[in-house]
C-alpha cells in the first residue's frame, strides 16, 4: 500500500525567480517544481523555452504574475548551434532526418548571409510550432502530416554572428549568437541560414543567454534551489519591480496612493508616458503600473493591500 503523499502547506510567495532552466525539461514543468520547492500559491511565467532549449525562464510568483505580461515583449538574446548539411522534420535534433546536403561555402559567403539576416527580417513560423490555424496548433497538423500556409511575420534581428566551429564526426557546424525581438524562432533562423549557404541545416543547441534585462549570470538552477536550505529559497527572487523596467517612476503620498489603488485616477503635474511605475512614499511599496495623459495618472494593473502587506512584511 502506497504511503499518503504529504500535503505542501502553500504561502503567499512574491517576486521574481531567474531560473536556468535544464534541458529536456518544458517550461511548465520547471515552473511547478520551482514554485513547489518555495510553497508558493501562484506562479508564472514571461514565456516559454523548448524542452531542448536551456537558459533564462523568469518565473513570476504571486503579484508579479499581474506584470509578466509586459515582459513578452522583451527582446532575448541567444547561443544556438547549427549542424550543417543534414534538414529534419523539425528543424531541430529531435525530428528525423528528410535531407543530407554537401556542405562548401566561403568565408566570404558566411558574412554576406550575416548581413542578410540581420535587422528587419520576414520569417515565416515553424510548422512544429504551438502558433494556431483555424483553432488548431500548428505542431498538431505537423504531426498528422499536414503542411499548411503560415504568414511571414516581421522580426528584428537587433545582432548577429555567425562562426564555424570545430565539426564533430566529420560534420560542420555553425554557431549563431543572436540578440532579437519577441516572436523569433531561432529553429526557423537556423534553418534560413543553412538554405542561404545552399547546405540545409538544423538547429542541435540553444541557450537563451539573455531577456529583457535579466542575463544567464544572475539565473539559479533547480539543483541549486533545491540544495538551499528552505528558508534561503526565497531570497532569490528579484522584487516585483524588476519587471518593470524601463518604466517611469510617480511616488503618491499616502492619501492619494489609497484613492490610486481604489483605481481612481489621479492628476498632477506628470508628463504624457505610456509606462509608469507607482508607488506609495510612507511606507515606499509599488502600487502598481500606469499610464499618464494630460496630467492624469490613469491606473493599470495594481496590487492588491494584502499583497503590499505581505511583501512590507518579507522585508522587515
Amino acid at each position: 500500500m502506497n504511503a499518503p503523499r504529504t500535503r505542501v502547506q502553500r504561502r503567499p510567495v512574491h517576486g521574481v525567480l531567474l531560473l536556468d532552466k535544464p534541458l529536456a525539461l518544458s517550461s511548465n514543468h520547471a515552473l511547478q517544481k520551482a514554485k513547489w520547492l518555495l510553497r508558493a500559491e501562484k506562479a508564472g511565467h514571461t514565456g516559454t523555452l523548448d524542452p531542448l532549449a536551456t537558459g533564462v525562464l523568469p518565473i513570476c510568483f504571486g503579484a508579479a504574475t499581474k506584470f509578466s505580461q509586459l515582459h513578452l515583449d522583451a527582446d532575448k538574446s541567444y547561443e544556438a548551434i547549427a549542424t550543417l548539411g543534414i534538414e529534419t522534420t523539425t528543424g531541430d535534433a529531435e525530428g528525423e532526418v528528410v535531407a543530407t546536403k554537401p556542405v562548401d561555402f566561403s568565408p566570404e559567403q558566411l558574412q554576406v548571409v550575416q548581413e542578410r539576416f540581420t535587422g528587419p527580417i520576414a520569417q515565416v513560423p515553424p510548422m512544429y510550432s504551438a502558433l494556431k490555424k483555424d483553432g488548431k496548433a500548428l505542431y498538431d497538423y505537423a504531426r498528422a502530416g499536414i503542411e499548411v500556409d503560415r504568414e511571414a511575420r516581421n522580426i528584428t534581428v537587433h545582432s548577429l554572428v555567425l562562426e564555424e566551429i570545430e565539426a564533430v564526426a566529420g560534420v560542420r557546424r555553425l554557431r549563431i549568437r543572436v540578440r532579437c525581438s519577441k516572436g523569433t524562432y531561432i529553429r526557423t533562423l537556423a534553418q534560413d541560414i543553412g538554405n542561404a549557404l545552399g547546405c540545409g541545416a538544423h538547429l542541435s543547441f540553444l541557450r537563451r543567454t539573455a531577456t529583457g534585462p535579466f542575463h544567464v549570470d544572475q539565473c539559479i538552477d533547480l539543483k541549486e534551489l533545491e540544495d538551499l536550505p528552505e528558508a534561503e529559497r526565497v531570497n532569490r527572487l528579484l522584487p516585483v519591480d524588476a519587471l518593470l523596467d524601463g518604466h517611469t517612476t510617480v511616488t503618491l503620498a499616502q492619501e492619494e496612493a489609497g484613492r490610486f489603488l481604489s483605481g481612481l485616477r489621479r492628476r498632477g503635474n506628470w508628463p504624457d508616458c505610456e509606462k509608469t511605475a507607482v508607488y506609495g512614499e510612507s511606507p515606499r511599496a509599488l502600487l502598481g503600473t500606469a499610464h499618464v495623459k494630460a496630467g492624469e495618472l490613469i491606473p493599470g494593473r495594481l496590487l492588491s493591500p494584502t499583497e503590499i502587506q505581505t511583501i512590507l512584511e518579507s522585508e522587515v
